[in-house]
């Protein structure tokens, strides 16, 4: 994998998939109002007593975006403090989180594929910037984003799968 593929997966495919994520949230906030439900209720749902609500995937995809875009360029960006309560406030966390990675180019991203990555957790262990991209940040990512969708799907929510692979670069 060329740098510019692991800017294309880290930074344009993961900006794709936030916004799609904005789209999802769209679609919550006019199935809780068509239902008169709390949109508190969809916010704060969870699959599984033992997993992350709605608004913590939503996070911890933003955070993994991010971060993975740090760790990859040697860039820092702004903490966010997972506050977020409400709805304009996580989606102003993912318009946060779009805006730097949309400020990133190919050239930042010249040598990371073998760039040395280790996190506190791995216990002294590392991988190149490649293998991160491919074995953790990515999967990490969509694990996130699915968690999200599959949340609002289980209370209700009409999405689909075109709703969450959204729009193809089609040619004639």
């Amino acid at each position: 994998m060329s740098d510019i593929s692991i800017y294309e997966i880290t930074v344009t495919q993961v900006i794709k998939n936030l916004e799609h994520l904005k789209r999802f949230i769209d679609k919550g906030k006019t199935f809780a109002e068509s239902k008169k439900i709390e949109l508190d209720v969809l916010l704060n749902s969870r699959l599984a007593p033992d997993q992350y609500n709605f608004i913590r995937q939503i996070q911890l995809a933003c955070d993994t975006a991010k971060l993975g875009a740090a760790r990859l360029t040697g860039k820092q960006f702004q903490s966010h403090e997972d506050t977020e309560k409400t709805l304009s406030e996580i989606t102003n966390r993912i318009d946060s989180v779009i805006g730097i990675l949309k400020g990133l180019k190919p050239e930042d991203y010249q040598n990371s594929s073998e760039t040395k990555i280790s996190l506190p957790r791995w216990e002294g262990k590392s991988l190149t910037g490649k293998e991160y991209a491919l074995h953790h940040m990515i999967p990490n990512f969509f694990f996130h984003i699915v968690t999200a969708y599959d949340i609002l799907r289980h209370n209700g929510v009409e999405l689909g799968k075109k709703d969450y692979l959204g729009d193809f670069p089609f040619r004639s």
